[in-house]
């Protein structure tokens, strides 16, 4: 049935064309002989063919332009006749002895523009006659652009001021009144398309008005350009008149395309000095009509006009440009119940940018806005719309964007609020926002009751939100999710030793409740910044402060500790005893024996109840004894317990090799430089020995399970071992062990039993190069090695 329709239309337009240029050629000829009668008769009848009622809009254009075209040559036409003498009086006369209305009208538009252009009549008296009389036609289309010819060819002939058409005193007004009575009569055709044809057309009908619209439009174009139009007259006169008209007809499709038409066309200083008359049309609009999109694009070109000037700032302040447009949308928000809930955050997400933009230092005004939006949704719980939740984190953005600083944005009471609002999902969405806005403008936030407010906002990334869930969660967003916490963990700092513990303080007591999946992320970063406390307090007395309640270093290792043992829950033993391990280094530094003790009797536990992987073990192992060799507040008797307790959980280690590589790193436990009285080289060569042991025990089961004594690289190790206790000048190191160390690795080398091993063979021939070097080098090292004979064993 479309098919059909279309059809018939084309064969329709095609027949009104060539009906309309078969009389366009014959008013041609007319026009080439002068013969004014026969032109006239044939432009009515190429003008008849505007008569018909059976095309849609678009293909109705199509027809009309091509007897504009011949218009504009008739008009050429008329022009000359009256160069020629020929009256205009009588020939405005003449066309109205045309037989059908519509191609008469067509002609009085065109003999009248010629007619004012002689000057024979004053320019408002013809305007008026012909806009009066084009109310002969009430055809919705017919009519409209018969008036859009009318508008078209009088623009260049309005009695404006300094126009050479100009009348009398009030001739700007009568140019007004023409474009005015013009526009509110193609606005009652327009409006009067709706109302025609059946229900079930309605759609197309729409579509058919959407294509027209810009005839409408191009009047309050006309208007703007009005030099004569000032401001004391478009307030008075001009837009109340329109506005009336926009508000009458009562149309949701012109109503919207009207407002926004007059937004667009005026100029913003009109619009900032008519706020109140514009705003009051606002509720008075169909409910259904887009108000949000209105107001937003008004208040988008006030926002851009307050930013193209310093200068025009005091306008907005004299005007209450705020008061107003905050009253009128809670006034639309009234009058428009049924607007859904993105509507309503639109609005106000506008007006926090216009009021960010042109009042930035009046955070009182951001925060009303705020606390307008969350009065409006109150009762509506949490927002799953996902176009309104996008609103709404345009609405929380706007201030961070505008101040780049979230100290400032903080102040607005009203923030945290709105965020409630928001679902699971998009609050972890703006709590992302928020630390990313941190981290880009590198803001510290130095107070503890600053930390509370901005912990707050982003608690949907540090726990669980009431029916959520992190098992619902992809593990990388989750994983980049806590990063960025841990990232702003290290962004909360102030120099203030007391105010520092109130952030650690406060921070703990959020991430705490973050369950096990987000201490692993959250813990570590917490913990060196109360470490960093810890050295910045370094040395100080034990209470500077000469109260019991000042911040100490004790004080901070308990909060430490109790934090590590939080780690339990998870469980994370590896992570645990790594923080011990540093807590410990550091009471060390600040000479807390007891507290250095303590930690590393937690690490200890640790790694014999928690820790069974033979490679964490391994892993634990070397961390404890390189802290434990960095140690030096430690009394004999502590010190021997701790490396007692090393050196043993070494030997117990699963695999002969591992037991080797512990054992030997022990024997720096007993030889520590610069620390006279931790030097113990009895010790140290009972730890090489025994990892001798533990080396050759490898060899024997090695060639007992596979039938070859495998590799020799333990022997390379402990002699490198040998060697750096040799330099240090630990006298039990004898020229004679080292001597027979390297025979005993060149026998194993060559035996036949032994496997061959690329680069065990590197590592010892750079070992025997090495030793050549130090003989080179001469000075008391070089006469150290020379008894050493690595030639010869190479």
């Amino acid at each position: 049935m479309i098919t059909d329709g279309a059809e018939d239309e084309e064969k329709w337009l095609s027949a009104g064309i060539a009906g309309l240029q078969q009389n366009a050629f014959y008013m041609h000829r007319a026009l080439d002989s002068n013969n004014l009668r026969d032109a006239l008769k044939y432009s009515a009848q190429m003008l008849s063919e505007l008569r018909t009622s059976k095309l849609s809009p678009h293909k109705y254009y199509a027809l009309y332009m091509r007897a504009f075209d011949e218009l504009r040559k008739l008009e050429m036409f008329f022009k000359e006749e009256a160069r020629r003498g020929c009256s205009v009086i009588d020939l405005y006369e003449l066309v109205q002895h045309a037989g059908n209305i519509l191609p008469r009208l067509y002609l009085l538009c065109t003999v009248g523009s010629v007619y004012i252009r002689s000057k024979e009549a004053p320019a408002k008296d013809v305007l008026k006659d012909l806009v009066e009389m084009c109310r002969g036609i009430q055809h919705p289309v017919r009519g409209l652009f018969l008036r859009s010819y009318l508008s078209q060819v009088s623009r260049d002939k309005l009695p404006d001021i300094g126009s050479e058409y100009e009348g009398d005193a009030d001739t700007v007004v009568d140019a007004v009144e023409f474009v005015l009575q013009n526009f509110t009569e193609m606005n009652k055709l327009w409006v009067r398309m709706q109302h025609q044809g059946p229900a079930r057309e309605k759609e197309k009908r729409e579509k058919e008005r959407s294509e027209l619209r810009d005839l409408v439009g191009k009047n309050l174009h006309v208007l703007s350009q009005i030099e004569g139009i000032d401001l004391e007259m478009y307030k008075e006169s001009v837009l109340p008149r329109v506005l009336e008209q926009v508000v009458n007809c009562k149309d949701e499709i012109a109503q919207f395309y009207l407002m926004d038409c007059i937004i667009q066309v005026f100029p913003d200083e009109y619009h900032l000095q008519t706020l109140d008359v514009l705003l009051g049309a606002c509720p008075q609009l169909q409910p259904s009509v887009d108000i949000k999109t209105v107001l937003s694009q008004l208040m988008e070109r006030l926002s851009n006009y307050a930013a193209s000037s310093s200068e025009v700032l005091p306008e907005f302040l004299q005007v209450e440009a705020f008061s107003k447009l905050s009253n009128a949308i809670g006034k639309v928000i009234e009058a428009q119940v049924e607007m859904p809930t993105v509507g309503v955050v639109t609005l106000y997400s506008s007006l926090l940018k216009f009021t960010l933009h042109v009042h930035p230092d009046r955070l009182d005004y951001a925060d009303q806005v705020l606390g307008a939006c969350v009065k409006k949704l109150s009762g509506k719980g949490k927002i799953e719309d996902n176009r309104a939740t996008k609103q709404i984190v345009a609405l929380l953005s706007a201030p961070l964007e505008k101040y780049n600083d979230i100290v400032t944005t903080l102040k607005l009471s009203n923030y945290p609020h709105v965020m409630e609002y928001l679902d699971n999902e998009t609050n972890k969405v703006m709590a992302t926002v928020i630390i990313s806005s941190v981290m880009k403008n590198k803001t510290h936030v130095s107070t503890a009751d600053k930390v509370e407010a901005l912990f707050e906002l982003i608690k949907g990334l540090i726990k669980d939100l009431e029916g959520n869930s992190d098992d619902e969660i992809d593990e990388d967003d989750f994983n980049e999710e806590q990063n960025s916490v841990a990232r702003l963990i290290q962004m909360l700092t102030n120099d203030d030793p007391e105010e520092m513990f109130k952030i650690i303080c406060t921070v703990r007591e959020h991430i705490l409740t973050g369950g096990p999946k987000r201490l692993v992320f959250t813990v570590p970063p917490l913990f060196f910044s109360s470490l960093k406390l810890v050295r910045q307090l370094q040395g100080q007395e034990e209470n500077p402060f000469g109260d019991d309640t000042a911040t100490s270093p004790k004080k901070i290792f308990q909060l430490l500790n109790q934090t590590i043992e939080a780690l339990s829950i998870i469980p994370a033993p590896e992570l645990a005893l790594r923080l011990y391990l540093q807590c410990a280094e550091a009471a060390n530094d600040c000479e807390l024996e007891p507290v250095a003790y303590e930690f590393f009797t937690q690490a200890y536990i640790l790694y014999e109840e928690e820790i069974s992987d033979s490679k964490a073990q391994i892993t634990a192992l070397h961390l404890i004894i390189g802290t434990l060799q960095r140690m030096h507040v430690f009394g004999v008797e502590n010190r021997d317990t701790l490396t007692h307790k090393a050196t043993g959980y070494s030997a117990k280690l699963l695999k002969k090799p591992d037991q080797c590589r512990a054992v030997y790193s022990c024997a720096h436990l007993f030889w520590v430089d610069d620390q006279e009285n931790m030097k113990d080289g009895e010790r140290v060569l009972i730890c090489l020995k025994r990892a001798l042991r533990i080396a050759n025990a490898a060899q024997q089961m090695s060639s007992a399970a596979r039938g070859s004594a495998g590799s020799v690289t333990l022997f390379v190790e402990i002699l490198n071992k040998y060697l750096y206790f040799f330099e240090k000048g630990n006298p039990q190191i004898t020229v004679a062990s080292i001597q027979s160390l390297m025979e005993l690795i060149t026998t194993e080398m060559q035996s036949d039993s032994s496997t061959p091993d690329e680069a065990t063979d590197a590592f010892f021939t750079s070992t025997l190069r090495y030793i050549e070097f130090q003989k080179q080098k001469g000075g008391a090292m070089g006469d150290k090695y020379e008894p050493i004979k690595a030639s010869s064993i190479a």
